[in-house]
């Protein structure tokens, strides 16, 4: 029995609710329930990182939009009425990570409570938030790579509903969603496996390494990338500025400050340790 996609999961009259906001939203809740989990382990404040989640998700997703339409500008500039349009499609994980990144920053900041050990509890939850999300991608039959052959995919060994749902137009696609899923599933599991062997701070600078090297070599397969150059894409760009970042930041802090492994601070650091 052939399994075909609809990315319409529920019609409540003009409103419809679509697979890929549902898919998203589940990501979002998994990952909150994991790192509210270690929160209450490292007895942070009750609330804490409810109101970091809500801020940086709130302003992840609008700035995940901003992105998209500035590199989109030459469409965007003569259709101004549907940049608000985020229902449609349009959205640009980067932009997302870079506004989620520094709302988070300034919430903790806030709070007097450190960054780096957050984003520690945090980094198992956004990759794994992300492995789950992509399939929001193959809902909508969209980030996907360059054409392939059925006999390609078959040699993949992955299920023949994804297979079949590949096939867009008469054409087959690298699934290029499913390689990114993986990669970040694999990446959740290491991030879980080394969190507490790491420094504060090494377990999001490690996520930060992982996801970008995963993107960059995987953006490269995809077809509806935002272009830099001819060449070069903005993601791939942005990517290889994150891990050169993420390095550089890993090398500052460690040379510069005795830092404690995350499995010996079962309370919230303060911020002004963060350094």
């Amino acid at each position: 029995m052939l399994l075909t996609l609809n990315p319409i999961a529920l019609e409540l009259g003009p409103i419809q609710v679509r697979w890929y906001g549902v898919i998203i939203a589940c990501g979002i809740l998994l990952g909150y329930l994991l790192a509210q989990r270690e929160t209450e382990k490292k007895h942070f404040p009750e609330n804490a990182l409810i109101d970091i989640v809500i801020g940086s998700v709130i302003v992840g997703i609008l700035c995940a939009r901003i992105y998209y339409v500035t590199f989109e500008w030459s469409y965007y500039k003569d259709h101004l009425a549907e940049i608000p349009m985020i229902m449609n499609g349009g959205i640009a994980i980067h932009g997302g990570l870079i506004g989620a990144l520094g709302m988070g920053y300034y919430l903790t900041r806030k709070k007097n409570i450190s960054f780096f050990q957050m984003g520690d509890i945090a980094a198992p939850s956004i990759i794994l938030g992300q492995a789950i999300g992509r399939w929001g991608n193959f809902m909508n039959q969209e980030a996907h790579g360059g054409v392939v052959s059925r006999s390609f995919l078959e040699q993949l060994h992955i299920p023949k509903f994804i297979i079949n749902n590949m096939e867009i137009d008469g054409v087959y696609y690298h699934p290029t969603f499913l390689y990114e899923s993986i990669w970040n599933l694999i990446g959740f599991i290491v991030l879980l496996s080394v969190r507490k062997h790491l420094r504060i701070g090494q377990t999001l600078l490690t996520y930060a390494i992982w996801y970008s090297i995963g993107r960059f070599f995987i953006e490269g397969m995809r077809t509806d990338s935002l272009m830099l150059t001819e060449h070069l894409r903005m993601a791939q760009m942005i990517s290889i500025i994150i891990i050169i970042s993420a390095l550089a930041v890993w090398m500052y802090r460690h040379l510069k400050y005795q830092l404690p492994k995350y499995k010996d601070v079962n309370y919230p650091m303060r911020s002004s340790r963060d350094a």
